[in-house]
């Protein structure tokens, strides 16, 4: 059975763009290849093995991605007064505020502010409505945040 990704609009479109940019470096990275080949002895060349390497890279990504896409399901984001996929929530934690939007694991990228809904603060904050406390475990020990906004 094929895992079903959970990916927002935003997400989809990312991904499909970092999908067309990844196969147009295919020509540049075969020209790499190429030119490293006319080097000779390709068990001591350097640029081959580098270049061979980086193909891999890009050749496994894209199929990640195409897997990815063509098992999507697409969060709809619809109004409600709870926490769910696809919701951006504004936490506080004394005078500190933070703001998250839960999404598929795919699509997480903490630094951007966006987490998963299987992390432990997505799992902490799912069904959490506006005044409610969520405790996250971390690994400096338990945190209180408090859900201030939903959108």
């Amino acid at each position: 059975m094929k895992k079903a990704y959970q990916i927002t609009e935003a997400g989809r479109k990312e991904l499909e763009a970092e999908l067309a940019e990844l196969k147009g470096r295919r020509g540049d990275i075969a020209d790499k290849i190429a030119e490293a080949r006319d080097y000779g002895d390709l068990s001591e060349n350097a640029e081959y093995d580098s270049a061979r390497e980086e193909q891999g890279l890009v050749e496994t990504r894209i199929a990640e991605i195409e897997d990815i896409l063509m098992n999507a399901e697409e969060i709809k984001t619809r109004k409600s007064s709870k926490v769910q996929l696809g919701s951006t929530v504004e936490l506080k934690n004394g005078d500190k505020t933070f703001s998250y939007t839960v999404v598929g694991p795919v699509e997480a990228d903490p630094l951007s502010g966006k987490i998963s809904n299987e992390s432990p603060i997505g799992i902490a904050l799912l069904g959490k409505a506006v005044g409610d406390e969520a405790v996250i475990t971390t690994p400096k020990g338990d945190t209180t945040y408090t859900v201030i906004s939903l959108s």
